[in-house]
């Protein structure tokens, strides 16, 4: 199989992606951090040089390419240090969801600005009470007329101040049975009853975290995405790119640690020699970049199932590439850390911050626990505990 040996033209793309993100870099990032601001002109440019479109179809302005392209956008510019958090949630699951199933208005009024940068949707799942269970999303929609009235709450909604819009999980009950099923809802930012309110978090971050709480919002018919009892496949038509984008970020998270760590163990002399000849700061470093690489390489086969539109076989490989980035990410972070002693917690190397971070990609969009649930059941076939 030569598919995980990258094209030609994957490894031009990186290398263009990687020459923006060392013109912005780390310190642009923790400058607009301490400023309160979003990466207003990183995301403006990366949208007008076509890398936040480059999974979206080109009648509607995008590349034409799919989520390995994608990714490869975001692990570069996380290897600079200055990675896009949004683009997992706006182009890579919205605008994956409405390419897939929206309608020709929907993707003619969303996607090309999707994929230029100029419009930026945010995606709300999480719920107070539900954690990573699906099933037990209480933000409903109830039919009033020809429009929907849509009621709940939502927590951990990254990107809310900067969003046109938000693609909501809500449920709909069916007719027939009673049951709730879920569905995709388009939410303007500044529809009547949508309030959000930022979350207090220790993580440093551009993008901020909203609790949301909708209270009877009035949409239109066409806001919602898709069939209306077709809501599981919908949905995991945007949870698949979104935990191989979680993987491409944790990749280049720790890419970005580890090459800082391998630049001061080549030049830091304590004694003869620099600490990085030495068998215990080399050999970790050595197993930090071996793990990157394997989680890099699960995370390129997830992208290239999920591209050729086998969604069952990029479920299992998107999960197990979200574990292993997510891994291989914070041990990088930590031993990273390590290498630099008490400088690696200074603001001057700017590692320090790095370790609240990279805890984000064990826990979100699933935790780890979840993800071993997932292949216990679905791959091995053991009995589920719950």
């Amino acid at each position: 199989m030569t598919t995980h040996i990258e094209s030609e033209e994957h490894k031009a793309l990186r290398s263009a992606v990687a020459a923006l993100g060392k013109r912005y870099g780390r310190e642009y990032l923790t400058r607009t951090v301490a400023e309160g601001k979003p990466l207003t002109e990183l995301w403006s440019e990366a949208g007008r040089l076509g890398y936040l479109g480059v999974s979206l179809p080109q009648e509607h302005g995008g590349g034409g390419g799919g989520i390995t392209e994608l990714s490869l956008v975001l692990e570069e510019l996380g290897a600079a240090g200055s990675p896009l958090l949004m683009l997992v949630v706006s182009p890579a699951i919205c605008g994956t969801v409405i390419s897939r199933f929206g309608t020709e208005a929907q993707k003619r009024r969303w996607l090309p600005g999707i994929a230029d940068g100029t419009r930026l949707m945010a995606f709300g799942i999480t719920e107070p009470d539900a954690g990573s269970n699906s099933h037990r999303i209480t933000t409903t929609a109830r039919r009033d007329g020809t429009d929907w009235l849509l009621t709940g709450r939502k927590v951990f909604i990254s990107g809310v101040d900067m969003a046109d819009a938000v693609l909501i999980v809500g449920r709909t009950e069916d007719a027939r049975t009673g049951n709730l099923k879920p569905c995709l809802f388009i939410v303007p930012t500044d529809a009547e009853g949508f309030h959000k309110q930022p979350i207090d978090m220790e993580l440093n971050a551009a993008e901020k975290q909203f609790e949301l709480v909708l209270d009877d919002v009035r949409l239109p018919a066409d806001a919602l995405v898709g069939d209306e009892d077709a809501g599981l496949l919908q949905l995991f038509a945007g949870l698949n790119p979104e935990r191989i984008m979680t993987a491409a970020f944790a990749i280049g998270m720790g890419r970005y640690a580890l090459a800082k760590a391998i630049e001061y163990a080549r030049d830091r002399t304590v004694w003869k020699s620099p600490i990085g000849a030495h068998q215990a700061i080399a050999h970790p470093l050595a197993q930090a970049h071996i793990d990157l690489e394997l989680a890099r390489l699960m995370t390129q086969k997830a992208a290239h199932l999920y591209d050729s539109g086998d969604d069952i076989g990029a479920g299992e490989a998107a999960n197990m590439a979200k574990y292993a980035a997510g891994e291989a990410c914070v041990k990088a972070v930590d031993q990273a850390v390590h290498t630099l002693g008490g400088n690696g917690l200074t603001r001057e190397f700017g590692l320090a911050s790095l370790i609240t971070a990279a805890r984000v990609a064990r826990i979100a969009p699933v935790s780890r626990e979840m993800i071993l649930n997932y292949v216990s059941h679905q791959t091995l076939g053991l009995p589920k505990s719950y």
